[in-house]
């Protein structure tokens, strides 16, 4: 999919985009949503379980491509390294 030369059609697609981003934070789907300067890249956070999220994505589908990395909070990380170093003492 690329994006349209017309002007007009550019601005409408981008308003269309948008405005879906702005009903999913609403909605609570998405909890953080941006995009670089150059608008190459950007970011998105929710929380969510895997099928959830997958249904998420594909209504982006086949507009925006997704790179997908689960992370953890700080809690969670100091609670498994603890562990881990309990494991190294036995």
């Amino acid at each position: 999919m690329t994006v349209p030369e017309n002007p007009g059609e550019r601005v409408n697609y981008w308003l269309a985009l948008l405005e879906g981003v702005k009903a999913q934070l609403k909605s609570g789907q998405l909890l953080d949503w941006g995009i670089t300067c150059d608008s190459n890249e950007g970011y998105c956070f929710a929380e969510s379980d895997e099928t959830s999220l997958h249904a998420t994505v594909v209504t982006w589908l086949p507009y925006i491509q997704f790179d997908i990395k689960p992370v953890i909070g700080v809690d969670d990380v100091i609670a498994n390294v603890k562990k881990a170093a309990a494991a190294g003492k036995k």
